[in-house]
């Protein structure tokens, strides 16, 4: 059993923003974000494609920590650049890796990225670790890019213990068919899951024009859900049959047993976007994995602090996790 993180790391959410939402919400719109300097670099991809990594700059043999982000999150989120300037500051290299056309630009291919894409995680961290043969490296994952990684741990098993040292899995959509379920009701439905239709379907649609015939514009128009979305968008873009196949077999929770490297799972019990039903116990998971599971702190949310707050507990609880690994 890996060391669970000591209570004084417990987080404690402030009595001036109560609940799951708010906790959500205010340090998406409101966290002061710290300046980073990024240095981007493009990878052209053997399918055709490109990823951008934006780098955080440091000592060539300082650590390594590579972050997935979440659904149309990119290196300039409030999260990211949290991380990434505690990573600065620590002398450690970070670097965030774009999903496809999340970085300001859009992508060749008719496929984009989605919650399964494990494959993804394997040529991004494999090629990392084929440049750095010597280095430090750890794996961090947000939302939709944490449960990519997750599952990538789960499929690889102990192979992956000669890739990374490490992992973080934040706010993991762990079981897709709960969230998408959950995010397609009541308010989820009105706010979270229209906020992210709307870059979702334009992105779609402006694929379409590249692509004529590639799927149907009136279902994309027509979309409400994140159900409706995924099963005439991403589904077939990324070989399932439809939303509900796509959300049982790219979910990464079942494989959490199989994990192999010393992995932390943070997620808050009163997260919007997953019940805390959905969340696995220490059975459904392998030895390597610590469960950290506060009462609050929304998805990706944990900001604490009085009045305006701050975001830096959840950057420093990783990095604190991440170090007594290393």
């Amino acid at each position: 059993m890996p060391d669970t993180p000591s209570p004084t790391h417990e987080y404690q959410a402030p009595n001036w923003l109560p609940g799951g939402n708010l906790q959500t919400l205010y340090p998406y719109f409101f966290a002061a974000r710290p300046k980073v300097h990024y240095r981007r670099e493009r990878w052209e991809l053997p399918d055709g494609d490109f990823l951008d990594l934006d780098w955080v700059d440091n000592p060539a043999d300082a650590p390594l920590v590579v972050l997935f982000h979440g659904l149309e999150g990119h290196s300039r989120g409030f999260y990211s650049l949290a991380l990434m300037n505690q990573i600065k500051h620590r002398g450690w290299r970070g670097v965030v890796v774009h999903f496809r056309g999340c970085s300001g630009e859009p992508n060749r291919l008719p496929r984009a990225y989605f919650a399964g894409d494990s494959a993804e995680i394997n040529y991004v961290l494999r090629r990392l670790r084929e440049q750095e043969p010597d280095s430090i490296i750890y794996a961090v994952g947000v939302s939709l890019g944490g449960n990519a990684l997750l599952k990538w741990l789960g499929e690889q098993g102990s192979a992956a213990n000669g890739v990374i040292q490490a992992a973080v899995g934040i706010s993991a959509p762990l079981d897709l068919t709960a969230a998408g379920n959950t995010l397609d009701q009541g308010f989820n439905q009105l706010f979270y899951t229209r906020h992210f239709l709307t870059t979702l379907k334009q992105t779609a649609l402006q694929k379409l024009k590249k692509f004529p015939g590639l799927f149907d514009a009136s279902r994309v128009q027509a979309a409400t859900t994140l159900r409706e979305f995924d099963d005439v968008v991403t589904a077939p873009l990324h070989g399932y049959a439809n939303a509900d196949e796509y959300w049982l077999r790219a979910s990464s929770k079942p494989g959490l047993i199989h994990i192999s490297v010393p992995t932390l799972i943070i997620n808050a019990k009163n997260d919007p976007f997953l019940p805390s039903s959905a969340l696995p116990d220490q059975q459904e998971v392998s030895a390597a994995v610590t469960l950290h599971y506060p009462e609050q702190g929304g998805h990706v949310g944990f900001h604490s602090g009085p009045f305006p707050g701050n975001v830096d507990w959840l950057p420093k609880h990783v990095l604190n996790y991440l170090q007594h690994q290393g």
